[in-house]
């Protein structure tokens, strides 16, 4: 059960990933530095997904002095696929062009991306390396997700900046919403998650 909720979390925030990006209104600072990446230097958004976070997995693993978390790339390596098969499936079905449409884009891909976020977070089940950073960063300051996601999303957005990745509104709204929307989320997918496994082992003894 546990495995497929975690396929299910990185589905979600693969598809609100490639929405925000689809929606040509900025995406999250993170997500800006790969899109500017592959811009910049080739390769696929997803690819630098994997890359970056072959990166984050060295930093860290200095950081907490411990043995990098490989499956960690695991995850980075599945995710990186999902969000190149979500942005061609997005660009063969429609492009927005209306502003409305693009910010429907925007704040449904925000949407989606703290509910995968959540929801694999609490497989429990080797989170993505940024993501992990996260966590890292919030037990260090001792605040929430908010603080936590908000520090990383700053260090991102500069190094987006100096590639020329796609900064506009939505990278605004990532920043302010996005790890308070995480935060929000969390106890939610919480409580949905604890009562499907609570009714799946229920069946099962049965």
């Amino acid at each position: 059960m546990k495995y497929v909720f975690f396929c299910v979390g990185i589905l979600i925030l693969t598809l609100g990933i490639s929405l925000t990006i689809h929606s040509d209104l900025g995406t999250s600072p993170f997500d800006a530095l790969l899109v500017g990446l592959s811009v910049q230097l080739g390769l696929s958004v997803g690819s630098w997904e994997i890359i970056v976070a072959l990166l984050l997995l060295s930093c860290n693993s200095l950081i907490l002095k411990s043995r990098p978390e490989i499956l960690g790339l695991l995850t980075a390596f599945v995710t990186g696929i999902g969000i190149d098969i979500w942005l061609f499936l997005l660009h063969s079905w429609s492009t927005p062009e209306l502003w409305l449409h693009k910010l429907l884009y925007m704040v449904i891909g925000l949407i989606l991306i703290g509910i995968g976020t959540a929801t694999y977070l609490l497989t429990h089940f080797a989170p993505i390396p940024m993501d992990r950073l996260t966590l890292i960063v919030q037990e260090l300051t001792r605040t929430n997700l908010f603080v936590a996601r908000t520090i990383i999303y700053l260090i991102f957005l500069g190094l987006a900046m100096i590639l020329k990745g796609p900064i506009g509104m939505g990278t605004i709204l990532t920043v302010c919403l996005g790890g308070f929307i995480l935060n929000i989320f969390m106890p939610l997918t919480k409580r949905i998650l604890e009562r499907f496994i609570h009714q799946a082992s229920s069946w099962s003894d049965s």
